[in-house]
């Protein structure tokens, strides 16, 4: 269970075709669809470019609507590999087509194109994110989805530059168009190339009849997904994120223009930052997480998400408009860094926020409707984005407010619908405390720790009793905890606020407690393949020691349930028996080690406190 480094996936079979297979799609993608984009603003009349510009809007989102939710049963349905190398072979038509749509300035083919480069994109998102947690280990996910994230956005970034620029001409048939053309086909080969080499992924539902009508799917799976509360507030979180992004996103070629007064490679610049720092933030969640799926991170990426874009609007508000500045120019102006610095944190905590929301739903969906449910995912994503899109409209204008108003709009809001998100759901404030108390309340570091069995049941016997421990257990170890606590833990309101909200609430024990109840509990949770942490405290009286020894060894010996010593070198006891205990130190260093598996026989109140 020791933590690895995520690049090591690009050396496995299982991740790395994949990876080149997706980084290909979003950069045909994004190459296409701006290229198009170009033409059409440097063609056409303003008033003809602007219809065509929505109607391209409406036609790229279309088919997640259409196509999402059908994609997610075929990939239940059918092997996952094989969908993949089926889309990416058809993405090399596609290209084609769209090559020579371009070079001919065919704005029929052209809206053709977009439409099923679009409907590439729908199928494929679901696809991918339930192939990762069937080709990854669950202590890989993390990382991987965060590798995934970046793929998509360094091929959103690339294709976005390389179609803006190979595009920005204003006549049909000018060499910029035919090497755009081939850079399109030659990557669509090599994304095909890759796809062959992704492992089979068997499908969960082979049997599965597909409903092709996207309106009951889609409300079948929603009343699904409801039921799974953690994975339906993801859902919403992600989809809130797309509509936040969107926001932002659509409005720098306007911002760059009117309120900053600079010319277009301005905005190229700022679209890297921020594709730069989403990448940035999606390769950090590993090593903020230590691996672990958490939401503990997401809370900090929404409040940089807030503050990002409070910055960014108020430097934008306070910004002397200049007048087609180039590149070089705007440098030299005053708060010039600053936008481009709040840009990049905006990408760098949206990285933060996705990528954990992601891996729960990967991994706290069925195995047998997790494509399905990822597919719903994609179509409350892009019914977000039309949203702001519409509203983006009225508040503009409408409303006639600025667009720094609008930005700063935008973070308020997000820090009103995240703090009503976690409210609802309070298992994000949960894993955000775990997780500072890991890694502020102390300084946490870790041993070997793969002899704790990665599923089934297993007993670690934790010392010492301390407030602390059981989050600093809960944010290292990659499994959920069964907890078996003293009684004086549960006084606290912090600890019982966690507890009452933990996917796994603790078994207590004291002199009081029913002993059949007490031994029900630890049997039903060998049973249900838990991993267990009890915590002895060395200053209870022999008589409830024996009464735990003799109810731990009752479970155990008949289940052959591992058990393993557990210490936390740096605390001390602060939940005892009697007032005679040391308190606690702020701030402490802690080293979390696990020792050889004992016996259950040998189980005693010398071999608990030791």
């Amino acid at each position: 269970m020791a933590q690895q480094n995520q690049f090591t996936l690009f050396t496995k079979r299982r991740f790395l075709p994949l990876f080149l297979s997706l980084i290909s799609a979003a950069f045909n993608d994004n190459i296409f669809k701006n290229a198009l984009l170009v033409m059409l603003a440097f063609r056409l009349a303003e008033s003809e470019a602007n219809a065509l510009i929505n109607l391209a809007t409406g036609f790229y989102i279309l088919p997640y609507f259409l196509f999402s939710v059908t994609a997610g049963q075929l990939a239940d349905k059918y092997d996952k590999s094989r969908i993949i190398r089926i889309l990416k072979l058809a993405e090399i038509f596609f290209v084609l087509l769209g090559a020579y749509s371009l070079i001919y300035n065919n704005q029929i083919l052209n809206f053709i194109v977009l439409f099923l480069m679009a409907t590439h994109t729908a199928i494929f998102s679901p696809v991918q994110y339930a192939l990762l947690p069937q080709h990854l280990k669950r202590s890989e996910l993390m990382g991987g989805n965060g590798l995934a994230q970046m793929a998509s956005f360094a091929g959103v970034l690339v294709g976005t530059i390389a179609g803006t620029l190979l595009a920005g001409y204003t006549k049909p048939g000018q060499p910029g168009l035919e090497e755009l053309g081939a850079i399109m086909v030659v990557i669509a080969v090599l994304g095909y190339l890759a796809s062959r080499m992704i492992p089979q992924a068997p499908p969960p539902t082979p049997d599965l009849r597909i409903d092709w009508n996207p309106v009951s799917q889609a409300w079948r799976i929603m009343r699904l997904t409801v039921k799974n509360r953690s994975v339906f507030y993801a859902i919403l979180a992600c989809s809130w994120f797309w509509l936040v992004s969107s926001a932002y996103l659509a409005q720098v070629p306007s911002l760059t223009k009117n309120v900053l007064g600079a010319s277009e490679p301005v905005i190229t610049i700022i679209l890297c930052c921020l594709s730069i720092g989403v990448a940035a933030g999606s390769l950090m969640c590993e090593a903020l997480s230590r691996g672990r799926i958490t939401f503990g991170i997401v809370p900090i990426g929404a409040l940089g998400i807030t503050l990002g874009g409070l910055g960014l609007g108020i430097t934008t508000a306070q910004f002397d408009t200049l007048s087609g500045a180039s590149i070089s120019e705007y440098l030299q102006s005053d708060g010039a860094y600053a936008v481009l610095i709040y840009t990049a944190l905006l990408g760098i905590f949206g990285g933060i926020f996705i990528v954990p929301l992601y891996t729960i739903m990967q991994d706290r969906t069925d195995y047998a409707v997790r494509a399905q449910v990822l597919s719903l995912n994609n179509v409350l994503n892009a019914l977000f984005i039309v949203l702001i899109s519409l509203l983006s409209i009225f508040f503009l204008d409408v409303l006639k407010i600025t667009i720094p108003q609008l930005f700063i709009l935008m973070a308020l809001v997000n820090c009103t619908v995240m703090a009503l998100l976690f409210f609802k759901q309070p298992e994000f404030i949960v894993h955000l405390l775990v997780w500072l108390s890991s890694h502020l309340f102390a300084r946490t570091s870790y041993g070997e720790l793969k002899h704790i069995p990665a599923t089934g049941a297993a007993l670690l016997v934790c010392s010492p009793a301390a407030r602390l421990a059981p989050q600093l257990l809960m944010d290292t170890l990659l499994r959920p905890i069964r907890f078996i606590l003293p009684q004086g833990f549960n006084q606290f309101p912090l600890l019982r606020f966690i507890f009452n909200n933990y996917s796994l609430a603790p078994i207590f024990y004291d002199a009081t407690r029913e002993k059949e109840k007490f031994t029900a509990e630890i049997r039903r949770a060998v049973g249900n393949g838990e991993l267990i942490c009890f915590f002895p405290v060395k200053d209870y009286c022999d008589s409830e020691f024996t009464d735990i020894e003799r109810q731990l060894k009752e479970v155990l010996t008949h289940t052959a349930t591992p058990i393993f010593p557990l210490t936390l070198k740096g605390l001390h006891d602060e939940v005892s028996g009697s007032p005679n205990h040391k308190k606690m130190r702020f701030f402490p260093k802690v080293h979390i080690s696990v020792g050889q598996p004992i016996a259950a026989k040998d189980i005693n109140k010398s071999a608990l406190a030791e």
